[in-house]
């Protein structure tokens, strides 16, 4: 076969031309290639976990089921004896406005400043959500980022907590309530929902509240102003922040006319129009938590869940006046035991920054952390020395502090104080305004305390305070602090005393006492007198009065224990809290405040023991009565302790508040018919006052919830007896003074009372001496104990003459 010609040939494979990139070049493609790969396999499994925690979390959010019925119900109301209104409870404390009877205007402003594009977004304003986590990592002031849905979920099923997992379940649950209802139910339920101020929920509500008129006639400029409550309800409020609400209400009519909703000339005839604000419903309040929460577990063990939704009204015995005066009374003696504690520093420290509207910002966010305490109110720090601290209060006040004021704060104004305790810019502090407007640095008090008064005649409680603030605990230490009473306990035992022959003039020597061992079963005790001192023989009347511990010891020793406590229980005590050994007359036992009421009513009212009680009638919505309380009638069965005992008790305690530990009652009230006792424990944990005047019984207790000194010179005397007196100066304002009778069998020998038999022993015969029958609650003879043998009394006698 020929030669193919050259041209023929089959061409040859062409030669392999190497890449004339750079080797760097070519190893960036190849990482990127798999830089992609990896994030789209990341991104893929991040999806996928997503999709997992979604099907695991949606199917156990919240039912929101409840939110398509959306009905309001009648709360539980609680009132004084005058009908003044100190609680309210139930599921909706709320004016339920439908949606198509909102105005236009009022969810005009609201969108406006809350969620432009509510209507336009499916529930998460992602760009919002993005930007407030990029600012929340930098810690920059903390951003929310939350649109309308998301608030209702948050209000409505979940807390308050700022965190990664609350937002989390906050979003999921938007997602919820965007698939369930839809944009106008979410609208309605946010608007009925939402807490505006002055215990105002919703817009209609808070429009009555702020404006005193219907949601239906608002204008632009009230629409503004509500509008603003949603993101600080106390900083934005027109009552106690009109500065700051008619800023805030300014930008908002901006931000209605920017959005299209209102013309420029509405705008601006909206920023001249001049508000009529109501003074709110806090102003004049009765402060009656305690009391009111009493009332709310005495329906609900009652009636159940109906407490909340059947409109029930409760009347209490409580008397409007003498409360507001015992929560007064308590908060001072609480702050003036304060004054005398060291300071213990700033509640916190936050970062200001320099541009004055950020730290706007970031003064409402932290000062919303740390509501006013009534007349304890929190401010941020602007600048602080040794000579003057400027503060901004929540209402935008800017305030200074110097001289005395700054006297309370003196530890943490010194340049080496530490870190924890220094005033310096950026801390929030407390403070409170003095008598003659001048401000102080303060502080929240650790120390708690309770005040109890109840008419002795019929077990009446006229007033209670269970703490020194209810949001900040709410134990109430009325009926649930079982406290060692101290002194105050000792009158129990010298009644005890009287029915075993002992008369106030019976001479006890006060003397050192000391028991092994061998007598206590336990350690050696020797008991000690306040002072420390011994003063010799003394009579009984004169050792109550100067409350001494070793003549209490040596009654008690002679009465004996188990006698003494049988005695007690007449007076309403439990025989268990109160062992039958000798520590019982220093008042060893455990009390409550509303225990010793009833003990002590029970020598105000000449012998005869009362049930306290507080709730006088239970209404329906319509008015009619579900139950009425009778108040208990005094009757022989009532009477626990003699007439003639009750009486020379009282002479007793008269000393005490006449010449004793507790003579300032007399000297300040400046009345004879005062009774009382002060009672301090071991190592001054707990302070007493128990008295009263023949209408009116009232208890003072001082402590800390867990016990420790309340310091080495504070007594009952000292931190329970002024907040008592207090109380008293208002509580018998115009209250006549009482004379209590003289009761059968007995007399007064030389000034002195004794009981009939024993007026011989006295060396003067008991003719011609008064000798008056009784004058008791139910009018019937009093049934005087019997006296004790001759032979016992001379037995008990002769143990003090030496």
């Amino acid at each position: 076969m020929p030669a193919r010609p050259e041209s023929d040939k089959a061409p040859k494979p062409p030669k392999v031309i190497e890449s004339q990139s750079p080797a760097w070049l070519r190893w960036f493609w190849r990482l990127a290639l798999w830089g992609a790969g990896l994030a789209v396999a990341g991104a893929a499994a991040l999806l996928m976990v997503i999709a997992v925690a979604l099907a695991v979390a949606y199917p156990n959010l919240p039912d929101i089921d409840a939110l398509t019925d959306y009905r309001p119900k009648l709360p539980l109301r609680v009132f004084t004896s005058e009908g003044v209104l100190i609680g309210e409870y139930g599921e909706e404390r709320r004016n339920l406005t439908p949606i198509k009877d909102i105005p236009a205007i009022m969810k005009d402003a609201v969108l406006s400043i809350e969620d432009a594009h509510f209507y336009q977004h499916g529930g998460v304003d992602y760009p919002g959500v993005i930007r407030a986590a990029l600012a929340n990592l930098g810690h920059a002031k903390s951003q929310g980022a939350s649109t309308i849905t998301m608030q209702v979920a948050r209000n409505v099923y979940l807390s308050a907590e700022k965190s990664y997992t609350r937002k989390i379940y906050e979003i999921l649950l938007t997602f919820k309530l965007e698939h369930r209802l839809t944009k106008d139910q979410i609208l309605e339920i946010y608007m009925n929902q939402i807490y505006l101020g002055n215990r105002a929920y919703g817009f209609a509500s808070a429009c009555e509240t702020y404006f005193g008129k219907p949601l239906k006639d608002i204008t632009i400029a009230e629409a503004a102003m509500l509008a603003g409550l949603p993101k600080a309800p106390s900083a934005y409020n027109p009552i106690n922040n009109p500065a700051r609400a008619r800023s805030r209400q300014l930008y908002i009519i901006e931000r209605m006319q920017e959005n299209g909703y209102i013309t420029q000339a509405q705008a601006d005839a909206a920023k001249k129009e001049e508000l009529d604000v109501k003074s709110g419903p806090e102003e004049g309040r009765v402060h009656a938590e305690y009391v009111a929460e009493m009332v709310r577990q005495l329906m609900f063990a009652q009636y159940g869940d109906a407490t909340y939704t059947r409109g029930l009204d409760v009347y209490t015995t409580l008397n409007a006046a003498d409360q507001t005066a015992a929560y007064q009374a308590l908060r001072k003696g609480i702050m003036d035991f304060e004054r005398r504690q060291i300071y213990r520093g700033p509640e916190e420290f936050i970062d200001l920054p320099a541009d004055p509207k950020e730290a706007e910002d970031v003064i409402d966010d932290a000062l919303v952390d740390h509501p006013d305490n009534d007349d304890l109110m929190a401010a941020v720090v602007l600048q602080a020395s040794a000579k003057k601290i400027t503060a901004i209060r929540q209402n935008g006040d800017t305030i200074e502090i110097t001289g005395d004021g700054l006297r309370p704060a003196r530890a943490g104004l010194y340049d080496k104080a530490p870190s924890n305790v220094k005033i310096r810019r950026g801390a929030v502090i407390r403070v409170i305004q003095t008598p003659k407007g001048t401000w102080e640095v303060t502080q929240l008090p650790e120390v708690e305390g309770a005040l109890v008064a109840m008419d002795p005649r019929n077990g009446a409680i006229k007033a209670l305070v269970g703490g020194f603030d209810f949001n900040k605990s709410k134990f109430n230490h009325v009926t649930q602090a079982w406290r060692q009473p101290g002194s105050s306990f000792k009158p129990f035992i010298y009644s005890s005393a009287l029915e075993k022959g002992f008369t106030p003039a019976t001479i006890i020597n006060d003397a050192p006492l000391f028991f092994d061992a061998g007598v206590t079963g336990g350690q050696p005790w020797e008991p000690k007198n306040y002072e420390n001192t011994f003063e010799g023989p003394i009579s009984l009347r004169r050792a109550l009065a100067k409350s001494i511990n070793t003549v209490s010891i040596r009654v008690l020793q002679a009465v004996g224990p188990q006698y003494a406590q049988d005695w007690i229980t007449r007076f309403g005590f439990d025989a268990d809290k109160h062992p039958a050994y000798l520590t019982m007359a220093l008042g060893a036992g455990s009390v409550t405040p509303l225990q010793m009421a009833t003990a002590y009513s029970v020598f105000a009212n000449s012998g005869y023991r009362v049930n306290p009680y507080l709730v006088t009638k239970v209404t329906d919505h319509r008015g009619k009565a579900l139950a009425e309380a009778v108040p208990p009638v005094a009757d022989r069965s009532a009477r626990v302790i003699p007439a003639r005992n009750a009486f020379v008790m009282q002479s007793l305690l008269q000393e005490v508040t006449r010449s004793g530990t507790g003579a300032s009652a007399q000297r300040i009230l400046k009345r004879p018919d005062i009774y009382g006792k002060t009672g301090t424990t071991n190592d001054s944990l707990d302070g007493w006052f128990a008295g009263y005047q023949p209408t009116l019984t009232a208890i003072a207790w001082m402590g800390f919830d867990t016990p420790r000194s309340l310091g080495d010179r504070e007594t009952g005397g000292g931190v329970a007896l002024p907040i008592w007196i207090n109380f008293m100066q208002s509580a018998l304002k115009g209250v006549p003074v009482a004379e209590t009778p003289v009761p059968e069998g007995v007399v007064n020998v030389a000034g002195e009372w004794y009981y009939d038999e024993y007026a011989k022993g006295a060396g003067v015969s008991s003719v011609g001496l008064p000798n008056q029958p009784a004058q008791n609650p139910a009018g019937t003879p009093p049934t005087p104990a019997s006296p004790p043998a001759p032979s016992e009394r001379q037995r008990i006698l002769d143990m003090f003459k030496s």
